[in-house]
């Protein structure tokens, strides 16, 4: 068969990665203000042609003998992939969703799967690989190939250029007040995120572990105590505020925990992230979200200040991982009970199995101190719902059994994500149980706050994981639900009643976490803010009577 130039290659590739692979993208300009006028074709027509310059642009960069088809082909399975994902749960891609997809599990990854994902990428990219393997490429001269590459170059970056300024006014206009195309310019989305991810360690000196809370020590209410505190903090994963019965929603989601009158929920509570990736390392940061993404992510955190004052410290893991921030102390992963691990997937409760020898083999002089469990969930993780609760739970049917959110009707989908609420209220009820059965021997708490929230399909957008900057609330408003034994509220002075009255009402954020741990624990150090301790307004260690 008569060899394709290596230009045609280009061109042909990087058309068919603009029109068929961006059809999320084009869906969404069809749905802008004013569609359908000729202004508005004129529009799309420059938006599209500035698009295929774009990946005309990459691979020129890429079309060599032995690299092109390669490009060529990982360009399209990535645009294949990407424009499933954000069809099936209206995702936009950026560096945090690609962290989240580098970092995820077989068990997750097993959820996402769904025949119509192969039919869809066979679907796109089977016409590019067929071409690309049925024509050999025309062999130049690396002289002509250095002349034909620049020139590709250059006419892709013209091409750009003029576009933009036929229709400068009206790109800005739509870029500035609908910023979420940006993200779904596909497969130069995922091309970005690649390239962030990676050049991270250039822009900042991510290798060496940079100090924090070195001069951390317990505070008075260590002298001469008979018993320890212990703290339980539990990672939601995925919880969604406003489907929490104990913060107003309808449906009664929370029977175990609305029946305790001696709970602190906040509903007024927002995330640091969309994803777990993102969430997890800025909560137990000491930066706060304005700051977080901007300066080096390689400082020790909550954890390792709380060692650092001689506590305890324990994380039991029930998901993909701890993204890092347990690094220092390690992940207890409990065995596979039978009865709570249908499938392989463990409901949350299999953490309080051996909890009590995992906290006994600390070493004694920290637990005599004082000790904090972390216990990461898997919650609420979607798409398959259905998988996160027990059939006991299961108060809300017909629930979603297919990973393809969008197949089944909305009601069976929030059927199936409220029902994982209803196993979260009996897993934390249950925490709080293990929790009374250790009261003559420490001072107990919990304290339980989601790292992100979740779609269910408001505006046919699903899971989580959006740009901050464009997510919607329902992605970032979480639960943060506190419990102190009276030996706790004695220790420090705190009432149920005050943090009730305080956080009734009052934006918090996972800005505070970090420092309304060390509060409740009297941990002092110069990393803490009292500013931003949640207890300090109610607590006489934060000096201040409620």
């Amino acid at each position: 068969m008569r060899p394709i130039h290596p230009a045609w290659v280009v061109l042909l590739t990087s058309a068919w990665l603009a029109t068929a692979c961006n059809l999320p993208l084009w869906q969404e300009v069809a749905r802008l203000p004013g569609s359908g006028s000729l202004r508005d074709w004129g529009f799309a027509l420059a938006f599209g042609a500035i698009v295929a310059a774009g990946n005309a642009a990459l691979l020129s960069l890429l079309a060599w003998r032995w690299t092109l088809k390669p490009a060529a082909v990982v360009l399209v399975l990535m645009a294949a992939l990407g424009m499933y994902f954000m069809l099936a749960y209206g995702i936009a891609i950026d560096s945090f969703m690609l962290l989240n997809v580098l970092q995820t599990d077989l068990g997750e990854a097993r959820d996402l799967l769904d025949w119509r994902l192969p039919v869809s990428v066979l679907a796109l990219a089977a016409p590019p690989f067929l071409g690309l393997y049925r024509r050999p490429l025309q062999r130049l001269g690396a002289m002509r190939q250095v002349a034909y590459n620049g020139l590709l170059l250059l006419g892709s970056l013209a091409v750009s250029v003029l576009c933009l300024l036929l229709v400068f006014q009206e790109f800005s206009s739509t870029m500035r007040n609908h910023p979420r195309l940006r993200y779904l310019i596909n497969p130069l989305n995922s091309v970005y995120a690649l390239g962030n991810i990676a050049t991270q360690p250039l822009r900042m000196d991510t290798h060496a572990l940079l100090p924090l809370g070195r001069d951390a020590r317990l505070g008075a209410s260590y002298s001469g105590q008979t018993k320890p505190p212990l703290l339980v903090l539990v990672l939601g994963e995925t919880g969604r505020s406003q489907n929490f019965g104990i913060n107003g929603y309808a449906r009664d989601t929370t029977p175990r925990l609305a029946a305790r009158k001696d709970l602190v929920s906040a509903r007024n509570a927002w995330s640091c992230g969309t994803s777990t990736a993102a969430s997890l390392p800025c909560m137990f940061a000491h930066l706060g979200r304005a700051d977080y993404e901007d300066r080096p992510s390689n400082y020790e955190n909550l954890l390792d200040v709380l060692q650092h004052a001689g506590l305890g410290v324990l994380w039991v893991e029930n998901q993909s991982g701890c993204k890092g921030v347990c690094a220092r102390i390690g992940e207890i992963h409990n065995p596979a009970d039978p009865a709570l691990c249908p499938g392989g997937e463990c409901l949350d409760r299999v953490m309080l199995q051996n909890l009590d020898a995992q906290i006994a083999a600390l070493p004694a002089e920290r637990r005599a101190r004082g000790s904090v469990v972390v216990l990461h969930q898997m919650g609420s993780h979607g798409p398959a719902y259905y998988k996160r609760s027990a059939q006991e739970n299961k108060k809300f049917e017909p629930e979603c059994h297919s990973a393809a959110l969008q197949e089944c009707g909305r009601e069976q989908v929030v059927n199936a994500y409220d029902n994982s609420i209803v196993e979260t209220d009996h897993f934390l009820d249950s925490v709080l149980e293990w929790l009374l059965t250790h009261e003559k021997r420490a001072q107990t708490a919990m304290m339980y706050v989601a790292d992100h929230g979740e779609s269910l399909g408001e505006n046919n957008i699903y899971l989580h994981g959006l740009p901050y900057a464009i997510a919607p609330d329902v992605q970032k408003h979480i639960p943060w639900i506190t419990w102190l034994s009276p030996a706790m509220q004695s220790r420090t002075g705190l009432s149920s009643a005050c943090l009730q009255r305080d956080q009734d009402q009052r934006r918090i954020s996972h800005d505070n976490y970090f420092h309304s741990v060390l509060g409740l624990m009297d941990v002092q150090t110069s990393a803490y803010r009292p500013e931003l301790d949640l207890f300090a307004p109610c607590s006489r260690i934060g000096g201040k009577q409620g």
